[in-house]
């Protein structure tokens, strides 16, 4: 029997794990087109090194930056550039992207191989070649990874957390990696810990998980100062805040990041490519996705190239049925709904989810009816139906002032909310018009 950490506030809504959990990564067939927008992060957009007609091999970059937040792409099959232009991206809007054709060959740009001293690098050649081979956070926010192993000579960081909870609902593509490549997740460890010169690590997994928690536990009973930490199965577990406070009890202050109280978090996905990164100089061309829902014929986990239409994704599972009303970038309660399946996979693409109307929970909204229930369970400690109004009302100042910037848009209060108001929608409308209003000052 495990004891379960977790933190304040919370819900709990149905895992739905059982529809890919125990389907093993499936590696993708070679996409005959894929289209790699320039922008898969947060921070500075990366500036374009080809040209269209260009012949690009696998693994060779496509962008370059000398802005410290940010990263380049790079091409994920070997091929033909036919086009360099706006193509609808995931994250919404059209972004510019790299369209090739494959030549059917595969081949590398290099012969990419655990170099036998790779750990003993010093720490600045391994932040560059995180940093060289595109990395970027995994687990959805998509934060560039050397930037975050980077912090301010003033910031004492004394732990990481690897976070291993994957709390949304019907993902599992984190629960699969932690199956199948558990020593990759532990040398980036500690290649991480490293980089940070702590003796700390945590992997936070929650208990829905118990085999590759069983298997985690075995693999660390021989590493000195690493810990399983095993929490409840609760959402949002798995935010960084509240994966901390379950972790190590400690909360970090509104407004701020976790290097304020000493921490560090990394998906575990993201662990795994770090390694790749720096014992291997491979750049990060793929990533394991859940293709799963109630409107999915053959839910399963793909290894994908970065670019392939989210289309290829869904037939390799047998197709859609014909009752799907709904296709999400990532999951249910923090995932985005797609106009197309045309858009690619991008580096942050943890899942794709296919509803059918039922389950889409495609309603109307109603009046609020003051029940509180959105404040009881928001993990953020915010008045989510009280800001909400304010955003509807068009009284910015009194949303501001309420914290509204402390929102992290996890979806716990819509998901909990028996009028079924939009209170996500109408927060992320009012950080966007509160933004504008600032620049135009």
């Amino acid at each position: 029997m495990f004891r379960k950490n977790s933190f304040s506030g919370g819900t709990h809504p149905h895992d739905e794990k059982q529809w890919s959990s125990a389907k093993a990564i499936e590696i993708m067939p070679l996409p005959e087109t894929v289209i790699i927008p320039i922008q898969q992060h947060i921070g500075a957009p990366s500036d374009l090194i080809v040209e269209k007609g260009q012949t690009v091999k696998k693994g060779q970059a496509l962008s370059s930056s000398s802005k410290f937040v940010s990263v380049p792409v790079h091409a994920s099959i070997s091929g033909t550039i036919k086009a360099i232009e706006q193509r609808p991206h995931p994250l919404g809007a059209n972004l510019l992207s790299v369209v090739i054709e494959s030549d059917g060959e595969d081949s590398w740009i290099s012969d990419f191989k655990e170099e036998p001293d790779y750990f003993e690098l010093d720490v600045q050649q391994m932040k560059q070649r995180i940093a060289d081979a595109g990395v970027a956070g995994m687990g959805g926010a998509a934060f560039p990874s050397h930037v975050k192993l980077s912090p301010p000579e003033d910031k004492n960081i004394d732990t990481l957390i690897l976070n291993g909870v994957e709390c949304e609902p019907f993902l599992t593509a984190d629960h699969r990696i932690m199956l199948e490549r558990p020593d990759e997740i532990i040398k980036g460890m500690r290649l991480i810990m490293k980089i940070l010169k702590i003796d700390t690590g945590y992997i936070g997994i929650e208990a829905n998980k118990p085999d590759a928690i069983a298997l985690l536990k075995e693999k660390v009973n021989k590493e000195t100062g690493i810990e399983v930490v095993v929490l409840e199965v609760k959402y949002p577990q798995g935010a960084e805040k509240q994966l901390i406070k379950a972790s190590t009890n400690r909360d970090v202050p509104a407004g701020k990041l976790p290097m304020e109280i000493g921490c560090v978090v990394q998906n575990v996905g993201t662990a795994v490519a770090i390694y790749e990164a720096v014992a291997m100089q491979k750049p990060l061309i793929e990533r394991v996705v859940t293709v799963t829902g109630t409107s999915i014929h053959e839910p399963k986990n793909l290894l994908a190239r970065i670019g392939t239409p989210f289309s290829e994704l869904i037939a390799c599972c047998g197709g859609m049925k014909d009752n799907t009303a709904k296709i999400v970038n990532g999951g249910p309660m923090m995932g985005m709904a797609q106009l197309t399946d045309a858009v690619p996979v991008i580096k942050g693409t943890s899942g794709i989810l296919v509803l059918d109307e039922k389950t889409a929970n495609m309603q109307e909204e109603n009046p609020c009816i003051a029940c509180a229930r959105c404040v009881d369970v928001c993990p953020m400690k915010l008045l989510p139906n009280h800001i909400a109004s304010y955003v509807e009302y068009n009284k910015f100042d009194k949303a501001n002032e309420l914290g509204i910037f402390d929102c992290m848009e996890c979806g716990t209060c819509s998901f909990i909310c028996p009028a079924k108001r939009h209170l996500v929608h109408y927060i992320k409308l009012g950080k966007a018009l509160i933004n504008e209003q600032k620049k135009a000052v």
